[in-house]
């Protein structure tokens, strides 16, 4: 199947996981930044998309898309490394020219990874899973996202992870977004420009949404503020 066995058809499916990952990645930053406006809104949100059957239908779709989208990630990037041979090593006008992200995708691959283990960890490990098997995962009210949110961004280490982390994620989308709009056929020598642009627009805009929320807690919590406290049930996404 031309999917598999053709460098178009896995280019094809790369541009297709990762448009349907940054749709996702940005309705999840704007229900995040819901947090800083509303947190009983924010529970509210994660209490309608948290241990409920559609919301694990969903949690596993966007497993299957993030795991897609990594194996062919490497399945291309070691065919690629195979296919240039000696010649990746020299220095010409055109690698000159290329995006800096664009060469280095595979490190800030490495990066995400990493940075999506321990956000799993923090956040669908110690609320969604607790939540549906009814496993204690960690001393907080996993019913409470918005206390949590406020609790784990006093710590300054954490705030450096996710910022790190989220810098990481603005190289990877700004050039993976037009990127897979490109491999999707979606661009010509007309749009391309354009398209890079909207591109960067985008992860800029998902970025700052997410860190907005991590700098907004830890700079609450230096200032002294209030803890957080809502009920109701809530629980976090996959993410």
């Amino acid at each position: 199947m031309w999917l598999f066995n053709s460098s178009v058809g896995r280019k094809f499916v790369m541009g297709i996981t990762g448009a349907a990952l940054a749709l996702f990645l940005l309705f999840h930053a704007t229900m995040n930044i819901v947090v800083i406006v509303s947190p009983s809104g924010y529970n509210a949100i994660c209490a309608f998309l948290g241990a409920n059957w559609y919301a694990i239908v969903g949690t596993l779709g966007l497993a299957a898309l993030a795991l897609i989208h990594i194996i062919y990630a490497f399945v291309l990037t070691i065919m690629n490394y195979r296919a240039r041979g000696s010649v990746r090593y020299a220095v010409t006008d055109r690698q000159e020219q290329v995006e800096w992200s664009s060469k280095n995708m595979l490190v800030l691959g490495f990066i995400i990874l990493a940075g999506l283990c321990l956000h799993l960890y923090n956040f669908w490990f110690k609320m969604q899973f607790a939540e549906i098997t009814g496993i204690e995962t960690g001393a907080f009210d996993p019913h409470n996202g918005a206390a949590y949110v406020q609790e784990l961004f006093a710590n300054p280490v954490y705030c450096v992870v996710y910022l790190v982390w989220l810098l990481g994620l603005w190289f990877h989308l700004s050039h993976g977004i037009w990127s897979s709009m490109h491999s999707i056929g979606w661009s010509n020598n007309k749009w391309l420009v354009r398209i890079k642009w909207i591109g960067k627009i985008l992860a800029t805009l998902i970025v700052l949404m997410f860190a907005s929320v991590v700098v907004y807690y830890f700079v609450y919590n230096i200032c002294g503020g209030a803890d957080v406290v809502e009920t109701g049930k809530a629980v976090s996404l996959l993410f």
